[in-house]
């Protein structure tokens, strides 16, 4: 397509029966500093949002999935702090990893669509 030096972008993100958000870029990030810091709280700071709006989202997600992706770490400070379940870090893993395939193919069938061979 002439000179322009074109790419592809995608966003993906899983969803429910009624079109509602699971999982996607923002909640893998939020799971992400969960792993990393151990808090809630210390994660969406990190992400620059509230606490309630982080929980919001993960109980959202939990609750569409039907079991927990995070869990209470007892005695870890002064409230405790979090971690994520196996559930929680298999949903991460599988993202991760969808994110990987969708790009490849998408890259794939955008060169074949746009890129033209010299």
């Amino acid at each position: 397509m002439g000179d322009a030096n074109l790419h592809v972008r995608i966003k993906v993100w899983v969803a429910d029966d009624e079109k509602r958000v699971i999982f996607g870029v923002g909640r893998m990030r939020l799971l992400e500093a969960i792993e990393k810091h151990g808090s809630i709280l210390q994660a969406a700071e990190e992400l620059g949002m509230s606490y309630r709006s982080a929980w919001g989202r993960l109980k959202a997600t939990q609750e569409r999935l039907g079991q927990p992706v995070v869990e209470k770490v007892p005695g870890a400070g002064r409230r405790g702090g979090s971690r994520l379940t196996p559930a929680g870090k298999d949903l991460l893993e599988k993202y991760h990893e969808l994110i990987r395939r969708v790009t490849d193919a998408s890259e794939t069938i955008f060169g074949q669509l746009f890129v033209e061979e010299e």
